[in-house]
């Protein structure tokens, strides 16, 4: 019995991202190690996320038109600019205000997908979302970033190889996945792989930011502010807006998530590689809010 309530409790994410975080600042001897190994461990998370696109999916484009245009305009437009501009409004430090403009930068949470499953959402609507998204980086990214930081040498470059590693990779490695064989082996533990390689992921960013946390928790309050303006309200206002025009329940449950989730991830391994430790902090308080705001989701949902 005991060992059964171990094995779960090993598989539950949000025991494991509480354990990432209290690692991270009561023992981050390890980070500087595991920050080492940050980008083949997103690869490794971004190929297992991207063996649920079927290429199917590509077969009538046309039909997808309107999820695509609906997905990029809430995670890109209106999310990303939200993030900005509350970053900018709060006059944060420049290391937050270059965090948040890397997250505003990158395309949604590679949990948006299964967690509009979790959560009752309308599944191939988020997967369209999510895989136009991620094309979709390959002009918003650099696009955002270089309007911002531009005047950097190299920047541009650094970008594309950065895109190429974390998503070109990744869906090539996911096609070989799927014609090998192997995704029905790897299926069963998808989501213990993919929670546990987060644990790597933000062990690392707190550990190397661990004497904010523990010295300078008032200074993550701004942070907090932006993160819960990005996820709860703008998770809001979306769903008001949804209600109102009678979107259909499941296609708003995708609709919030694709308009309130970033891969904090992604964001994390772009601003520790060009910019340094001290702007991976927003993706660490966000990834906390979102997956708050997850559980909000189910609870609301649960009570309706």
């Amino acid at each position: 019995m005991a060992e059964l309530f171990i094995l779960k409790l090993l598989r539950n994410r949000n025991f494991i991202l509480i354990l990432s975080l209290l690692l991270g600042i009561i023992y981050p001897q390890f980070s500087p190690r595991t920050s080492q190994i940050l980008v083949p461990i997103l690869v490794f998370v971004m190929t297992l996320s991207m063996t649920s696109i079927n290429s199917s999916l590509f077969r009538n484009p046309v039909r997808w038109l309107k999820p695509i245009l609906v997905s990029l305009t809430l995670n890109y437009l209106v999310l990303g600019s939200f993030t900005i501009i509350l970053a900018f409004l709060l006059e944060l430090s420049e290391p937050s205000r270059i965090g948040y403009i890397v997250l505003a930068a990158t395309p949604p949470a590679v949990a948006v997908v299964p967690f509009s499953s979790f959560l009752g959402g309308e599944h191939e609507y988020s997967l369209v979302g999510f895989t136009a998204s991620y094309l979709a980086a390959f002009l918003f990214t650099p696009m955002i970033l270089g309007f911002f930081f531009e005047a950097q040498p190299g920047f541009q470059d650094r970008i594309f190889i950065l895109l190429f590693e974390l998503v070109v990779l990744p869906f090539l490695l996911s096609r070989l996945v799927i014609r090998s064989g192997l995704l029905d082996h790897v299926n069963p533990v998808k989501g213990t792989l993919v929670n546990w390689s987060f644990f790597l992921i933000i062990y690392s960013i707190v550990g190397l930011n661990h004497e904010v946390f523990r010295s300078e928790p008032l200074s993550l309050v701004p942070l907090a502010v932006v993160s819960f303006g990005i996820t709860f309200g703008l998770g809001s206002v979306i769903h008001w807006i949804g209600t109102r025009y009678s979107v259909d329940s499941k296609r708003l449950t995708s609709m919030i998530l694709l308009g309130t989730s970033k891969n904090s991830g992604f964001a994390a391994g772009i601003a520790l590689v060009l910019f340094g430790a001290e702007t991976t902090v927003p993706s660490t308080v966000t990834t906390v809010f979102m997956l708050i705001y997850t559980l909000f989701l189910d609870m609301t949902k649960k009570i309706e």
